[in-house]
């Protein structure tokens, strides 16, 4: 997910010249447009459900008092152990955030993984299945009824939506952008 963002906000002339990378950033960014959210919702339900089996996994179910404790702790960390929060806690830090970190900090690298595109198929497929289909409509319904509206409505009003073509042939981050049009310079 991280590393999808940072390459959604580089130039393709950026993002490298790997077939895998290339391959994913096809499939991700081409098309309607439509994948990227898609993967988005596809993301959570795989993430929910590994969650589960691991957290399933790590739970211990031994008997205070009755079997030895675990590594010979004491009875009441013994009873924290068989809550399974200890397995929750680790596979959070170990299989969600150190992944996040390498890809913020390795984006390109990150992408040009054949595991990435596995796992990038198997969202799209969960979310194919319309199990979190009712999340939309549902996500629809609240914004009608709250009256949401699009982000640069908020972050700032007057300025006009960004034209993502521009985007895609703008020079690199590093470098200032002026905009003609709207007499300003982005950094």
């Amino acid at each position: 997910q991280v590393a999808f963002f940072a390459l959604a906000k580089l130039p393709k002339h950026e993002r490298g010249d790997n077939a895998m990378t290339l391959k994913i950033c096809d499939l991700l960014f081409g098309g309607d447009g439509d994948n990227h959210p898609r993967f988005m919702i596809g993301r959570q339900v795989c993430v929910t459900m590994c969650f589960f089996i691991l957290a399933r996994f790590t739970t211990l179910n031994v008997e205070v008092g009755v079997d030895d404790n675990i590594f010979g702790v004491s009875d009441i960390l013994q009873q924290f152990f068989n809550t399974g929060l200890l397995g929750a806690l680790i596979t959070t830090i170990v299989a969600s955030i150190v992944w996040q970190l390498i890809a913020s900090a390795f984006p390109v690298a990150f992408i040009s993984n054949r595991l990435v595109y596995a796992f990038l198929c198997i969202c799209l497929a969960l979310e194919s299945t319309g199990i979190c289909s009712g999340a939309r409509v549902l996500a629809a319904i609240h914004r009608r009824l709250a009256g949401f509206e699009f982000d640069d409505v908020y972050l700032v009003p007057d300025m006009p939506a960004l034209d993502i073509a521009k985007l895609e042939t703008a020079p690199t981050m590093q470098s200032p952008i002026k905009d003609p049009e709207l007499d300003i310079e982005w950094q």
